[in-house]
């Protein structure tokens, strides 16, 4: 997986990876070349005294040393970029896709966790290729160049090379094959440790309320410790690996000094030669460790390649049509035609073979008790959800054969808790129209009831919203979220359960004004109140995801005995007629 995610996002940039590749190569056989001009200049320099060969060949060093620092300089700037550039595009991926994704695939990974994957797992594939760049392109090249030069100073002494490469090879290997499994232990001990908190910070309010602020500490607590569990395993592993590199390394030296010294004493090997050998080898040996470090990174950044494809490579249920059907004006007639909704793996289906007519002009109520199935038949109109029995209708044309854009500018969705995004009063309203004008909000506002309060604000419709819309009340909520629909101006109207959060009065007076400006659109309301739907055109009874009645207020008073319950039990005999 890693491979491939690399693979696929390293493409647009192949240019700059071969100038990474070359300035590498060059750097490093410049590195590998000053070892050998470094024993010429003792062999037959600093020997034999030969002063002027000492200027000459420490000059030519120095050129050498240039070239390789700006050649290194080149590499990293070039490897930086790109895997920056890469770190970007995965980002992006991610959070296309994310956008793409109904409601069922976001419960599916769940929030916390699509937030590490956007995060610290495309971090760690990002670093790896950063390093990989940067030490791991100049690793191959330095340690095959040392050992043939090393050859060809020694080819005796070169045998040790048998035993500490291997040697070296077989504890990183070890080492390795031991951390992976713990790499995606602590990925997903950062899922965790992010859903607890997220948790914890939504839902303040009510652990307080509750005075449960030693329990969520305990809670936090536990998944803390969890991560440090498991980062504590790696971090012995990793702090294991170093020391064992090195024990490699110092022995390797001091057996190069100890039969290198022999090798000079008896006269078959110059003490220049010596000098480069034990350079060679310790080149050669910091190569692999180079690689050692990269290959500590390699198993996390596989576990996170795996979870970031996933998510990519996810596809979402409501998909866009492969040919949209091409439409002229739409008018906003909507029909439901015998609609099944069931949920991935659920025995039964939520919604069963509901029917129904909703026309412009007209306002068509859904009410039901909890778990009847209203938001999610709401759901299904804008394809938050695709039905997966029957046909959800506009203007006779199926919304799945609708392009996502014609469908979004034909409806306006007010959800059952809204949402505000942080910024401004104005730049939530615009979610609905970027080009209204402010007089077209305030006007917006009007209609809503919201008017008054936002005029209170400081900055009127510059005033500051938190986000979800922290800092305002839960009937302003939902007055600023109705404004925000109106602003869209769509052919149909979905308000799921809307005016749940206002008092009486406002209530009637919104509902009263919304009549005016939607008096040519389709209206759905999802409520629990009578009183906000008992005016409509049509009340629908849903009951067990099955339609048990409709009619207007009247005929069902008199004809349906669950809708009488539910009137009744929120209004008297008198009230309700």
């Amino acid at each position: 997986m890693l491979i491939r995610l690399l693979r696929d996002h390293l493409r647009p940039y192949h240019r700059d990876l071969w100038y990474v590749v070359v300035l590498q190569l060059v750097q490093t056989l410049a590195t590998l070349y000053l070892p050998t001009l470094n024993a010429d200049i003792i062999d037959n320099g600093v020997i034999t005294g030969n002063t002027s060969y000492i200027w000459r060949t420490g000059g030519f060093m120095i050129a050498v040393a240039f070239v390789q620092i700006i050649c290194a300089t080149g590499a990293v700037f070039f490897g930086a970029r790109t895997a920056m550039a890469v770190g970007r595009d995965m980002r992006l991926a991610v959070f296309s896709r994310v956008q793409e994704f109904s409601a069922r695939e976001v419960g599916h990974f769940g929030t916390p966790s699509l937030i590490t994957r956007n995060t610290n797992d495309i971090q760690q594939v990002q670093m790896l290729a950063l390093m990989t760049f940067t030490l791991m392109v100049s690793a191959p090249i330095m340690c095959v160049g040392g050992i043939i030069l090393a050859l060809n100073q020694d080819v005796q002494l070169s045998a040790l090379l048998l035993v500490a490469v291997p040697a070296l090879g077989i504890i990183v290997a070890l080492i390795i094959s031991r951390m992976r499994p713990l790499f995606r232990q602590m990925q997903e001990r950062i899922d965790q440790i992010n859903r607890v908190l997220r948790e914890q910070i939504t839902g303040v309010r009510v652990i307080r309320a509750f005075v449960r602020d030693s329990h969520e500490r305990d809670r936090f607590e536990g998944a803390n410790t969890e991560l440090f569990d498991v980062s504590l395993g790696t971090g012995r592993l990793m702090a294991l690996m170093f020391p064992s590199v090195m024990l490699v390394l110092n022995f390797s030296s001091i057996a190069v000094l100890w039969f290198g010294g022999h090798l000079v004493a008896s006269g078959q090997m110059p003490i220049g030669a010596l000098t480069a050998f034990l350079t060679y080898l310790l080149q050669i040996l910091m190569s692999v460790m180079m690689a050692t470090f990269m290959f500590v990174m390699v198993p996390r950044a596989e576990v996170c390649a795996e979870r970031i494809v996933e998510v990519i490579d996810t596809e979402p249920d409501v998909r866009p049509p492969a040919e949209p059907v091409r439409v002229g004006a739409l008018h906003g007639r909507l029909e439901l035609r015998d609609v099944e909704f069931r949920y991935p793996g659920a025995q039964q289906p939520v919604l069963h073979d509901i029917s129904l007519l909703a026309e412009p002009g007209q306002v068509t109520a859904i009410i039901g008790g909890t778990g009847a199935g209203k938001t999610t038949l709401l759901n299904l109109i804008p394809r938050l959800f695709d039905a997966t029995g029957g046909d959800v209708l506009v203007d006779g044309i199926d919304v799945r054969e609708l392009d996502p854009l014609v469908l979004s500018d034909l409806i306006g969705l007010v959800p059952q808790r809204p949402y505000l995004f942080s910024g401004t009063v104005a730049s939530n309203l615009r979610y609905g129209d970027p080009a209204a004008t402010d007089a077209q909000l305030w006007q917006a506002l009007e209609i809503a009831q919201a008017r008054d309060f936002v005029a209170q604000m400081t900055g009127g419709l510059d005033a500051k919203i938190a986000q979800g819309g922290t800092n305002v009340s839960g009937g302003q909520r939902q007055r600023l979220a109705i404004a925000r629909a109106i602003v869209h101006r769509p052919e149909i109207y979905l308000f799921d359960d809307s005016f749940s959060a206002l008092d009486y009065a406002t209530d009637a007076a919104l509902r009263a004004a919304l009549a005016q400006e939607t008096a040519a659109a389709t209206v759905l309301i999802v409520a629990q109140r009578v009183a906000t739907i008992r005016q409509a055109d049509k009340i629908i009874v849903l009951e067990a995801g099955r339609i048990v009645a409709s009619g207007t207020h009247d005929e069902l008073m008199r004809t349906d005995e669950t809708y009488r319950e539910i009137v009744l039990s929120q209004l008297s005999e008198q009230e309700a007629a």
